[in-house]
C-alpha cells in the first residue's frame, strides 16, 4: 500500500510520538511495534482494508475506537491517497523536466543552452517540483504514520448472526452430557488435589509468586496425560505437530490482534533494557502466526492444520477474582489448533471453524465432561474474531460452568496484517484466512475432571480415555505427604535445630 518513499519518509519521522485523530476512543498508545517492524523494513506492509468495517460494527464491538475514529481513519487514508497521487503526478513531471534539460544539454553547447529562456523556466519548475515533493513526502510519512497507529487497532467485520452486546448475550447452541450427582458435598479442586498431594499452591509467594502452581505425582501425569491424549487425537485427524518459541517479537502480537499497550498489558514483556522486542506468548497461536507470516502457500496443501503443546504466560492482574485455584493463573500449558485457509468460496474458513469445534466436543464428551456450547456476543470477541465459539465445563467445586476452551475463525484479520499468503488457481497471491481453537488448556481441564470424578473419600477416577496415559484406574490419598512445612510461619517460629 505504499511505495519505498513512504518508508524513508516514515524513517525519517521516527521517534515523533503520535499525534492522534481525537474521537470517541479514548487516548491511543504512542507506539504500535508492527508498524515500528514495517517501518525498518523486517516484514511487508499491513494491507488493511478500513473501508470494510461498519460504524455500527464498530460500536457493537469492545476495543479502543469508535465509529467517530473509523470515520477519522477512512478520511486520512483518502487524504493519504490523494497526496501519494500527487507524488506520482510530481515524479513523473520531475522526470519530464530532467529530460527537457537533457534535451537542451544535447542540442546546445553548454553555455548556449543555459542561457536559452527555456532552460531557465525548466530549472525553475524542477526547484518548485523538489519543494512541493519534499512537503508532499513530509505529510505522506506523517499520514502514514497517523493512518496505522489508529487502524491496527480497528477489529475485525463480525458475523451477521453473532449476538450484539456483552457476555450475558452469548447464545447457548448445544448443552451435552449430565451433570454428576453427588450424594456428599463436593470439594473444589484445589481441596482434592491438596488431599491426594498433586497440587501445591499455597506457601509459594516467597518461591514464584501469587497465582503460581506446583503439579506433582499423579497431578503431573495428568497434565502429560490429556497433553498426550489431545495429541494422539489430532494428529490421527491430519495435524500438523509444531513447537514455537515462547518468546516472540511485539510485532507478531500486534499482527494476531493483541493490544500490548493496553493498562494493564495482557503479556509479559522481557526487561526492554536487555532485549529490546520481546514478549512471553499467552498462546502458541502467535507463534504459529509467527510461521506463516511473509510466507505464502500452495493452493493444494490448504488446509493447514497445526497442532501445538507450549506453556503459556497470562498477565492476571485481577488478584479480587479466584485468587485460588488453578482457573486463573500466570502459567499453565496448552494444546492449540490452528488453520490456515483459502478463500476461493469465502466459506472456507467457516467450514473449518466448524470442523475445530467438532473435534472439542468430541474430545471432551470422550473425556466424560458436562459442557455447553455458546456463541460468543460482540463485546466478547476480542479484536481479531469474525466469529467464536466457547465451551464451558460444569465446575461442581465452583457450583457454575467455567470456559474450557474457544475457537475463533479471524478470517483475514490475521493475514492482513502478518502478510499470510496463498496461490489461488490463477497463480496469484491472496490473503489466506485464519481459525484457531483450544484443543486442551491443562490447567482449567483439571479442575473439570478432578471436580467432577470426586470419590466420598477424597479420591478421584481418572476417565477411562487417560487411564492408560496414568496407570491408575483411581487417585487416592497417600498415607502421608510428601512434604511438612517447616518455615518460619509456625508457632515456635519455625524449625529447631538441635
Amino acid at each position: 500500500m505504499a511505495a519505498p518513499r513512504a518508508l524513508a519518509a516514515a524513517r525519517r519521522v521516527a521517534g515523533r510520538g503520535w499525534r492522534g485523530v481525537g474521537g470517541g476512543g479514548g487516548a491511543r498508545p504512542g507506539r504500535s511495534r508492527l508498524y515500528e517492524h514495517v517501518r525498518e523494513g523486517l516484514s511487508a506492509r499491513p494491507q488493511l482494508e478500513v473501508a470494510a468495517l461498519s460504524e455500527r460494527e464498530l460500536e457493537r464491538r469492545r476495543g479502543p475506537l469508535r465509529g467517530v475514529d473509523l470515520r477519522q481513519i477512512v478520511q486520512t487514508w483518502s487524504r493519504l491517497g490523494e497526496v501519494r497521487d500527487s507524488i506520482a503526478r510530481l515524479e513523473a513531471e520531475k522526470g519530464q523536466v530532467a529530460q527537457g534539460v537533457r534535451a537542451l544539454m544535447a542540442s546546445h553547447d553548454k553555455n548556449t543552452a543555459e542561457a536559452l529562456p527555456a532552460y531557465a523556466a525548466l530549472r525553475a519548475r524542477g526547484r518548485q517540483i523538489r519543494l512541493q515533493l519534499q512537503a508532499l513526502l513530509a505529510e505522506e510519512a506523517a499520514l502514514d504514520e497517523r493512518f496505522y497507529l489508529d487502524a491496527l487497532q480497528l477489529p475485525n467485520r463480525t458475523h451477521p448472526e453473532a449476538p450484539v452486546g456483552d457476555e450475558s448475550q452469548a447464545r447457548l447452541l448445544e448443552v451435552v452430557g449430565e451433570k454428576p450427582v453427588f450424594d456428599f458435598r463436593p470439594k473444589g479442586h484445589l481441596e482434592l488435589g491438596e488431599g491426594l498431594d498433586i497440587i501445591r499452591q499455597r506457601r509459594l509467594s516467597h518461591v514464584s509468586g501469587h497465582r503460581s502452581y506446583y503439579l506433582c505425582g499423579a497431578g503431573a501425569l495428568l497434565e502429560h496425560a490429556l497433553v498426550r491424549f489431545t495429541l494422539a487425537k489430532l494428529l490421527a485427524k491430519g495435524f500438523l505437530p509444531m513447537t514455537v518459541p515462547d518468546l516472540l517479537r511485539g510485532a507478531v502480537f500486534e499482527g494476531c490482534g493483541v493490544q500490548l499497550n493496553a493498562s494493564p498489558s495482557p503479556v509479559y514483556n522481557i526487561d526492554p533494557s536487555r532485549f529490546e522486542d520481546l514478549c512471553l506468548a499467552g498462546t502458541s497461536e502467535v507463534g504459529i502466526a509467527g510461521y506463516f507470516m511473509d510466507h505464502a502457500v500452495r493452493l493444494e496443501d490448504l488446509p493447514i492444520r497445526v497442532v501445538c503443546s507450549s506453556t503459556c504466560y497470562r498477565a492476571e492482574t485481577d488478584t479480587g477474582r479466584e485468587p485460588w485455584g488453578l482457573y486463573r493463573v500466570h502459567q499453565f500449558t496448552k494444546v492449540e489448533m490452528f488453520g490456515v485457509t483459502a478463500a476461493e468460496s469465502g466459506t472456507e474458513s467457516e467450514a473449518l471453524l466448524d470442523e475445530f469445534l467438532a473435534l472439542q466436543k468430541e474430545m471432551f464428551s470422550e473425556l466424560g465432561l458436562h459442557y455447553r456450547v455458546l456463541d460468543m456476543p460482540t463485546e466478547e470477541l476480542g479484536l481479531p474474531a469474525y466469529r467464536k465459539f466457547d465451551i464451558e465445563a460444569w465446575m461442581p467445586g465452583r457450583d457454575k460452568y467455567g470456559e474450557i476452551s474457544s475457537a475463533s475463525n479471524c478470517t483475514d484479520y490475521q493475514s492482513r496484517r502478518l502478510n499470510i499468503m496463498y496461490t489461488d488457481g490463477a497463480g496469484q497471491l491472496q490473503h489466506a484466512h485464519t481459525v484457531n481453537g483450544t484443543a486442551c488448556a491443562v490447567s482449567r481441564m483439571l479442575i473439570a475432571l478432578l471436580e467432577c470424578n470426586q470419590l466420598p473419600d477424597g479420591s478421584v477416577r481418572v476417565p477411562a480415555a487417560l487411564q492408560p496415559f496414568v496407570g491408575q484406574a483411581v487417585l487416592t490419598q497417600p498415607p502421608a505427604p510428601l512434604l511438612r512445612y517447616i518455615g518460619p510461619n509456625q508457632p515456635r517460629g519455625g524449625r529447631q535445630v538441635a
